[in-house]
């Protein structure tokens, strides 16, 4: 194969990968972008969250002092059991009790109820927290752009190679024809970037391959491989 030919053709595949790298470098800010946003609202369903808890944390302290007071008083009422003198008395400090076992009920479901709902938040914050992904992001775009500066130096070595009325031919096919200016023949006799069908002759010019042919439908330049 002609050097320049060969040229050529590493120039194409190191655009293609230029033109790649290029896309996911213009997409990547955008994603980070969406990201930053989904952080900061994450982060206002943290803070939420949080607040949410420190609320239950502070009703479940007072609801525990209203349950050692029902205790207490529980204490206080069975104790006068021992101490009334009639039946009525005796039902009526029974009747107490049982309201104060009914209060003490009240609360410690209470109690239960706080208590689930700051594992239910807790969760919440955890499952927020995870979603938190764009740094990762960050150091790909990073990543990208170093190859992305790799790769236009390489073009830049290939590019040296060849004659600039060639290159200049070589560019201004790369616009016109959508980043692609050079390719293969391809099955049964096509061109790989029209898909129209190449001549006969043409084909035989490309078998002996002394000069770069162009495609006779779309202008790209033309390269056989056995």
């Amino acid at each position: 194969m002609d050097a320049q030919l060969k040229t050529l053709i590493d120039l194409q595949g190191v655009d293609t990968r230029i033109a790649t790298l290029e896309a996911e470098a213009a997409r990547l800010p955008k994603e980070i972008a969406a990201i930053h946003a989904a952080i900061n609202a994450v982060k206002q369903e943290v803070d939420a969250a949080k607040a949410s808890i420190d609320v239950t944390r502070k009703d479940q302290r007072a609801k525990e002092k209203d349950l050692e007071v029902a205790q207490g008083k529980r204490s206080k009422t069975e104790a006068r059991l021992y101490e009334v003198k009639t039946n009525k008395e005796y039902s009526a400090v029974l009747v107490e009790i049982e309201e104060i076992k009914q209060e003490k009920g009240k609360i410690e479901e209470d109690i239960l109820v706080l208590m689930e709902s700051q594992e239910r938040l807790a969760g919440e914050i955890k499952d927020a927290e995870t979603r938190l992904k764009g740094r990762e992001t960050q150091e790909k775009l990073r990543g990208v752009e170093a190859e992305l500066a790799g790769v236009r130096s390489e073009r830049q070595e290939l590019a040296r190679q060849l004659p600039a009325p060639v290159l200049a031919d070589y560019d201004k096919l790369l616009r016109a024809r959508g980043g692609l200016a050079i390719v293969q023949v391809v099955k049964p006799n096509l061109c790989g970037g029209c898909r129209m069908t190449v001549t006969p002759q043409r084909l035989q010019e490309l078998r002996a391959q002394t000069a770069l042919l162009p495609c006779e439908s779309c202008g790209r330049y033309l390269y056989w491989l056995p």
